[in-house]
């Protein structure tokens, strides 16, 4: 019997030695091969394993429209088109720290440490997507920040300000800095008296910062972001008592069909609406004060001139407005007995004329007024930081104290004085005047504490509510529902978009956006300020004046202080005209819409976006506006100016005139002819 044996053709059975080399050697290769092939085997079900997780770690970071990356989000829209960008700038998330339980995704480490971060996705209605973020850090030194991308579009809302553009437009750059209440004309850098924490994109997307937050607020121009920030370092915003000083930044951000659903959404959703419409007087009629004209040097005999000159001009008149210095000292609440010496006899008088007066009224107790010392006994005002002594603080007329409208007793000492002038006098209502955080000292204490200082803003507003049939405000955080009037902050009599006269559209459809709606736009021709006028000096330039009455006339109220016969008989005949226009053509239809505000929220007076959500031109117009949708006003704005060219969304359109367009696209008007007698205005047919 032969044996084989992997040997050569030479090879016999008794040659054992060699045939265990030649199996040991030819063996080699076919182990290597197969140790090879079991690494590429198991690097390849690793790397599977990779991919799978990857595309699993893909999906997590995915919720409905947004993207999640370690250095922000991104939320498109249902076209697939990006619509809303966030950086994170105080670090980064660990994206192994995150999961996905139903419509949350959480992380619970970043860059800088551990934290709390989670995105819920919220579908409230077919139309709307929206996302809650909150970014909680668990060291109390550090801040939070996120850096809300332009995107390419425009943004509305925010604040009143001194350089007021429709849209924002922000220039240079500013580091976070506390979003709160100020009086914007002590202070032109601030941000205003009229705020909240809403912004809105022509992109059809929308954010809400929280309540809760210490928010901040800055910007960068050149890397086109607004920065959003929390923090409790160097800030007047304090924690809630007991718990640490974390900061959190949290916010919902909603995403739409277009910008004018998405704004109807988060009005009714997160604002306040008023719970009933003022005085139809007070938008039917002219307001008169005495301010502009007479400033402080206000008497008995000047405000009855005053008066009976509104009668004998043929003007209507829903309210006359004592302003400044009619008492002995700030913080007194009667009548001064030499600039008014029969203050009663006055009143009737006026009454029986059926004149309502109205007066100017503020928060400030000067430390020289009799009542500054009850004050102190009675602990009414806001103190300083140890709660031991009230805080002095110095406005426009002085230095005294602040009312602590956190106090049941400070607001019932303060509503009680204003009750007894109606109750002795008749008095109609109060302009109540101030009210701005930036009048608190930067560190102070309260009866009730607050964690958001603009809250005293809130508690100073909710003093006009028995008055609000004809009370007037300036300032508004959270306000919505307090059913009075809302003053713009003083106008200059200037032409520009610095308290200006160009100022006034941009600000009007601001405030509205920001969900305040009966709005009174301060003093046709302004205010007459030294070194802020445009003209005599002593009287607004007279076109100037004849164009800002133009443009009051169209807005929900009028208000007169430099009355038209401090000019001339064809000013005079102007000014009855566009009071008559307003009367019969305006106030019937902002009536109509303030009725439906109480249960929408919609702006009186619009941009022209509105009704032209498709149209890019539309988002940049901030010199025409609508009162609801039929009714479009393009005032002259220009010094030296009889024409002006208009955009006409497309629809029919009957002008003033009696033109009528027709137009299936939207129309310029190049070089419109408007005379200084008139106004360019146009009705939806």
């Amino acid at each position: 019997m032969y044996q084989m044996v992997p040997g050569g053709p030479m090879s016999t059975v008794g040659s054992t030695a060699p045939i265990k080399q030649n199996l040991a050697r030819d063996r080699r290769p076919l182990l290597g091969a197969g140790l090879l092939g079991l690494i590429l085997i198991i690097a390849a079900v690793t790397a599977w394993c990779y991919y799978i997780a990857s595309l699993a770690k893909a999906d997590l970071l995915k919720t409905e429209l947004l993207d999640l990356n370690r250095d922000g989000f991104l939320i498109r829209n249902q076209a697939g088109a990006i619509v809303f960008r966030m950086a994170f700038r105080s670090g980064n998330l660990d994206l192994d720290s995150c999961s996905k339980e139903g419509e949350i995704l959480s992380c619970t480490r970043s860059s800088t440490g551990s934290l709390n971060f989670f995105i819920q996705t919220v579908r409230p209605k077919d139309t709307v997507m929206c996302y809650r973020v909150r970014w909680e850090e668990l060291t109390s030194e550090n801040p939070v920040e996120h850096a809300m991308s332009y995107n390419g579009s425009y943004w509305y809302g925010g604040a009143e300000t001194s350089i007021q553009h429709w849209p924002i437009s922000i220039t240079g750059q500013q580091a976070p800095t506390p979003f709160v209440t100020s009086d914007v004309y002590s202070n032109r850098h601030s941000f205003g008296g009229i705020l909240e924490r809403y912004w809105l994109s022509s992109k059809a997307s929308a954010i809400k910062i929280n309540d809760s937050v210490p928010f901040h607020l800055g910007w960068n121009d050149t890397e086109k972001v607004l920065y959003f920030q929390a923090r409790y370092q160097d800030s007047p915003y304090k924690p809630t008592p007991g718990q640490p000083p974390f900061a959190e930044l949290s916010y919902r951000v909603c995403v739409g069909s277009d910008v004018t659903s998405i704004h109807k959404y988060m009005v009714r959703r997160y604002f306040n609406k008023p719970n009933k419409v003022p005085s139809m007087d007070m938008f039917r009629y002219p307001i008169w004060s005495t301010w502009a004209l007479h400033k402080k040097d206000i008497d008995q005999e000047k405000l009855v001139s005053y008066a009976a000159n509104i009668k004998k001009y043929n003007f209507n008149c829903s309210q006359l407005q004592l302003d400044d210095c009619y008492t002995s000292g700030y913080g007194e609440f009667d009548f001064d007995p030499i600039k008014f010496p029969n203050a009663s006899a006055m009143f009737q008088k006026l009454k029986a004329d059926g004149v309502h007066v109205s007066l100017w009224i503020h928060p400030f107790i000067n430390y020289d007024s009799p009542n500054f010392r009850v004050g102190v006994e009675k602990g009414l005002f806001v103190r300083e930081p140890t709660g031991q002594l009230p805080a002095l603080v110095r406005w426009w007329n002085g230095v005294g104290s602040i009312l602590d409208f956190t106090n049941p007793a400070a607001r019932e000492w303060f509503g009680s004085h204003l009750r007894a002038l109606r109750s002795k006098y008749g008095v109609t209502s109060f302009k109540f005047d101030a009210g701005e955080t930036s009048y608190l000292p930067w560190q102070f204490s309260t009866y009730v504490p607050l964690n958001d200082p603009s809250t005293f803003t809130r508690r100073y507003s909710e003093m006009a509510i028995p008055f609000n049939d004809r009370a007037e405000l300036r300032v508004g955080y959270q306000s919505q529902n307090i059913s009075c009037f809302f003053r713009l902050i003083d106008r200059d009599s200037v032409w520009g978009y610095e308290l200006g006269l160009k100022s006034l559209i941009p600000t009007v459809l601001t405030i509205s956006i920001l969900g305040y709606q009966f709005i009174l736009p301060d003093m046709i021709g302004g205010n007459v300020y030294p070194n802020y006028t445009e003209g005599s000096g002593k009287l607004p330039d007279r076109e100037l004046y004849i164009r800002w009455l133009e443009l009051s006339a169209f807005m929900p109220s009028m208000q007169f202080s430099i009355p038209p016969w401090e000019y001339d008989a064809d000013v005079i005949q102007i000014a009855r005209r566009f009071t008559a226009l307003h009367e019969s053509i305006v106030a019937p239809r902002v009536l109509e819409l303030a009725g439906e505000v109480l249960a929408t929220g919609d702006p009186i007076i619009r941009p022209l976006w509105w009704i032209a959500t498709n149209d890019e031109t539309a988002y940049k117009i901030d010199s025409q506006f609508l009162i609801g949708d039929d009714l479009m006003v393009a005032p002259v704005l220009e010094p030296g100016k009889q024409e002006r060219d208009i955009y006409l969304p497309t629809g029919r359109w009957r002008s003033y005139k009696g033109e009528l367009f027709d137009n299936k696209d939207p129309l310029h008007l190049t070089d419109y002819p408007v005379d200084l007698d008139e106004i360019a205005y146009f009705v939806w047919v």
